[in-house]
């Protein structure tokens, strides 16, 4: 039952009380992200990967958002966020946020996660807690790996200050001439070409009781610290102190103005690589006022730019531990099965007479034709449908077309290799690439130019746009007439992320599939105007008008004596427009559950507002990527999936595609997968109408309910395999995807 009705009197729905700010909602995930850090239930070496998790989201967050912030400051920007926060206001509620988070990851890494990785054999070790054998390894070790690669840099009325690079870690040194007694400064980067930690042989890594240890090693800018009489001959090293620096990274693209735009973006990325200007020094707390000062003005940083260390800086290097043999660490293999649809299909096989051949069996392209085909990715697997599809349609003889669009991939991507056996097979592929996809840009250029090199048309998206849509169109003759197949995905088309996000597709030969899916790529690439669709829904074409009705609609059926349900999926909400629209069905007595994993601006449960909205975030052990949106319409329930948040980009500034299901079967399972996602009171964390999250807890009447290892044991049973997976053994039913 709804718990409020529309009140009589007015409100002004756009009122900033009502939105909550999207840096600090940013800030918010995060700081879930790390709490899975201090969880004693993950496991030791996940605690590591969150960590780093939690330290990489915070340099990319520096890099773009509060550069962005910054400069809207230096250009004096009184505009105000939907939540009625002035630029500077923001970087000041960022601050105040960040310097007890970052505080307390520190604290958690030294006081907790130290002690208890040596408990099982890991040692991170201080270089001068090492045994005279072990420290002489590591001098020799320097000698003959590390000092070749190192520049000392000295800083001087002769020698001006370095240009520091950006997420570089560095020491400051500061050496004492012993003839003059003049103090002299100068700074080494710690080259990241190398192992940031480095492990000391089997032979030396020997526990204080003597058994062996799995890892025993020390960071490699203490092994550095403990010879630099070695860069500085004859000098006495007076003081080091490390420290760690931010950029600008984001890129300053003026497309209208690009000629070659694959050029444009080339140049663009030289700049990056050189960096912005710096918005975050991280020091350690004990660095002498001297340093810090000189480190400021060469800089050009305020004291407000300064994040303070207690211990190591730069901890999303601890990644690397992961690589560690020591699975009762880690999570349980992630196993991903082929969907029973796809479990005896027919491969192809290259024969040298007669091309191709094939298996006995089915062959991908009469599965579709059966019905629709759902996937959902890692639980399925991405190899044995998405890459498995392009494949087949690379080597099928009857393909004349293959069209898709690519935001990011892996760097040995197979579905790249695909297009290009398709191009030298004589088959017509059409590929839009985006450059413009943040921090992979490089990686797209490097497969455009490959692409372009075997005949694939390569299009580079269009001006003002970015092309996040997921989408496949193959052509295939089929005796006397072409048949379109198409794939509608909410994730990119990388192999390699596809094992660590959850996502969805949709394969599909609907003839009004295929049509739209048609019209889009013309839109894409030539100079089409479409306006109109006939299933799917497009931004900026349609998207934030069609979502508005289907909203709207829910309202209509309570006011008519219906009831009214919205649940929506994303990664993040955002929008006003939308967020007042919900806040109207809110108020009529329309039920809603949103479950967005990152940034949500929606203040749920608040009177008069948005009693009847609950919203939720899963922070687990694979990131929430898919997209899905449900709308009861009074008993006619519509669902959709498809590549686009609830965010302004998304809406206006990106090309984007949501798919209505159609399938009843696929319907019924995208509502399973919801109720389960509700469900979840492990790994979800219910948010406050102040802002702040709660982490939901099992109760006693309550058994312990994780969705995402619900959904890994039901693609598991759709196998036929009952063991549940936390106990399953290898089997060759699974495959990696």
């Amino acid at each position: 039952m709804p718990k409020s009705k529309k009140s009589s009197h007015p409100l002004n729905l756009n009122d900033p009380q009502y939105y909550l700010n999207r840096e600090l909602s940013w800030l918010e995930f995060n700081s879930r992200v790390l709490h899975e850090a201090f969880d004693p239930r993950t496991k030791l070496l996940e605690r590591l990967k969150f960590l780093a998790i939690f330290s990489s989201n915070l340099d990319e967050f520096f890099m773009v958002r509060v550069a962005a912030l910054q400069q809207q400051v230096e250009a004096k920007v009184s505009q105000l966020t939907p939540d009625g926060r002035t630029p500077q206001q923001q970087l000041d509620d960022i601050r105040l946020n960040l310097i007890p988070q970052v505080k307390k990851q520190h604290q958690h890494f030294e006081q907790e996660i130290r002690p208890l990785l040596a408990r099982h054999g890991i040692h991170i070790f201080d270089y001068i807690n090492l045994t005279a054998k072990q420290r002489k390894y590591l001098d020799n070790y320097f000698e003959d790996q590390i000092f070749p690669v190192l520049t000392p840099l000295a800083v001087d009325p002769s020698h001006p200050f370095p240009y520091i690079s950006n997420l570089s870690l560095n020491l400051a040194v500061v050496v004492k001439n012993p003839d003059t007694e003049e103090e002299l400064f100068a700074r080494v980067k710690v080259p990241s070409v190398l192992p940031r930690f480095l492990p000391l042989p089997p032979e030396l890594a020997y526990q204080e009781d003597g058994q062996p240890a799995n890892w025993i090693g020390v960071p490699l800018e203490q092994a550095i610290a403990h010879n630099l009489d070695s860069l500085f001959p004859g000098m006495n090293i007076q003081e080091y102190h490390p420290f760690r620096i931010t950029r600008d990274a984001d890129l300053a693209l003026e497309e209208d103005e690009a000629d070659d735009l694959l050029l444009a973006i080339e140049q663009e990325l030289r700049k990056r690589r050189i960096g912005g200007s710096p918005v975050r020094i991280e020091i350690q707390s004990q660095t002498p006022e001297p340093i810090r000062t000189r480190l400021l003005q060469d800089l050009d940083l305020a004291e407000e730019d300064v994040y303070e260390v207690d211990g190591l800086l730069g901890l999303r290097d601890l990644m690397s531990f992961l690589s560690l043999p020591l699975p009762e660490l880690k999570d349980p293999p992630r196993q991903s099965v082929v969907p029973p649809r796809l479990q005896r299909l027919r491969e192809p096989t290259l024969d040298p007479e007669d091309g191709l051949e094939l298996e006995e069996g089915k062959d991908f392209f009469s599965v579709i034709r059966e019905k629709d085909l759902f996937v959902h990715h890692p639980y399925q697997s991405f190899s044995a449908s998405v890459v498995r599809f392009i494949t087949h349609a690379a080597h099928d003889p009857n393909v004349l077309a293959i069209k898709m669009t690519l935001y990011r991939t892996s760097g040995d991507s197979p579905i790249v290799n695909a297009l290009i056996a398709a191009a030298e097979n004589g088959k017509q592929v059409s590929v839009l690439v985006e450059l413009k996809a943040r921090f992979d840009e490089e990686n797209n250029i490097y497969w455009a130019r490959r692409l372009e090199r075997v005949g694939v048309h390569v299009v580079y998206g269009l001006v003002g746009l970015k092309t996040h849509c997921k989408t496949v169109l193959v052509v295939r003759r089929e005796k006397d007439r072409m048949r379109r197949y198409v794939h509608i995905g909410t994730g990119n088309y990388n192999p390699k992320t596809a094992r660590l996000y959850t996502d969805l597709g949709l394969f599909s030969c609907r003839e009004e599939l295929g049509a739209d899916i048609t019209d889009l790529f013309n839109f894409l690439t030539g100079y089409s105007r479409q306006k109109s669709y006939r299933e799917v829904l497009v931004a900026p074409v349609n998207m934030r008008d069609r979502f508005l009705e289907l909203i709207r609609r829910e309202i209509t059926n309570v006011q008519n004596g219906s009831s009214g349900r919205i649940v929506a999926k994303m990664n993040s909400l955002v929008d006003p427009q939308i967020i007042a629209t919900l806040y109207e069905a809110s108020r009529a007595g329309v039920q809603i559950d949103l479950i967005i994993r990152g940034i949500c601006c929606l203040r749920p449960g608040v009177k008069d507002i948005s009693e009847n909205i609950r919203v939720i975030s899963i922070i687990g052990r694979f990131l929430e990527h898919s997209r899905i949106y449900y709308f009861h319409n009074n008993a006619q329930e519509e669902i959709y999936i498809g590549s686009a948040d609830w965010m302004r980009r998304n809406l206006d500034r990106r090309v984007e595609v949501i798919t209505p299901i159609r399938d009843a079967d696929i319907a019924k399972d995208l509502q399973e997968i919801l109720g389960i996602l509700l469900a979840d009171n492990r790994q979800a964390w219910d948010l406050q109408p102040d802002g702040s999250y709660i982490q939901r807890r099992p109760g006693e009447d309550c058994p312990e309910t994780n969705s995402q290892i619900t959904l890994m044991n039901m693609a598991l049973r759709s196998t036929g395999i009952t063991t549940n997976l936390l106990d399953a053994p290898k089997n060759s039913t699974y495959t990696d995807s």
